[in-house]
C-alpha cells in the first residue's frame, strides 16, 4: 500500500503520474469523481498516458492516439495492454495498492 498524495491534486477529468517502487503510474481521477490507476508509459512508443485525453471509460495516448480500456487496461485499438493497479480514496488521500 503506497500513499500518493491527495484525491484533490487531480483536476476532474485529468491524470497525474507517480513514480511508486520503480513503476510509473498514471493515476486518473474521472469526471463522475471515480480513480483509476494503470501503466503511465504507452507501450508503443513510451507516450505519457496521463498526458492523454479521458472519458469515463477509456484512456488516449497524446502521441499517436492509441486507446486503453480504463478498467481493463486493454487496448482498443490493437496495442499492448498496460497494466491496471487498484487504486482507492481514504479520507481524501489516494491510496496505491500495489
Amino acid at each position: 500500500m503506497k500513499t500518493l498524495g491527495f484525491v484533490h491534486d487531480i483536476p476532474l477529468g485529468e491524470g497525474r503520474t507517480y513514480a511508486v517502487d520503480g513503476e510509473m503510474i498514471a493515476v486518473f481521477r474521472l469526471r463522475d469523481g471515480s480513480i483509476r490507476a494503470l501503466s503511465a508509459v504507452c507501450p508503443h512508443k513510451g507516450g505519457p498516458l496521463a498526458d492523454g485525453q479521458i472519458d469515463l471509460k477509456q484512456v488516449v495516448c497524446p502521441l499517436h492516439l492509441y486507446a486503453w480500456d480504463l478498467s481493463t487496461g486493454c487496448s482498443l485499438s490493437g496495442q499492448e495492454s498496460v497494466s491496471v493497479y487498484p487504486v482507492r480514496v481514504d479520507n481524501e488521500q489516494l491510496i496505491l495498492e500495489m
